[in-house]
């Protein structure tokens, strides 16, 4: 998935798009971009921060310090627009930090959850 901001009509929106093979485009085989990259010899920790995708209020925290979460499990439930909206993991984890509070209002951007 790629996240790319568009605006339409002067209302900024932010979109994630899927790259879908298509049967009429045609790619080199794998031995053309020469052999695959050496695995490293340790794998590196890297943070994966959920942020709000809009403004809200928190409504529940699903999840806790120290909580394995797999892709696609819902972190956090916020309220926007009148809607509850539950924010999923974009990766398997482990919950690292949790950054907001039930009745906590949040922005567009703000971080919501830290995985590692």
């Amino acid at each position: 998935m790629r996240k790319f901001k568009v605006k339409v009509n002067g209302k900024a929106y932010e979109v994630e798009v899927e790259e879908v093979p298509s049967p009429y485009v045609s790619y080199a085989p794998r031995a053309a971009y020469g052999p695959p990259p050496e695995p490293s010899p340790r794998p590196q920790e890297k943070k994966t921060e959920v942020k709000a995708p809009m403004p809200g209020r928190i409504i529940a925290v699903r999840v806790k310090r120290g909580d394995a979460v797999q892709l696609g499990q819902a972190l956090v439930v916020m309220e926007a627009m009148k809607m509850e909206n539950e924010i999923p993991s974009p990766v398997a984890g482990t919950v690292v930090e949790i950054k907001v509070a039930e009745g906590d209002s949040v922005r567009p951007g703000e971080v919501l959850v830290v995985l590692e």
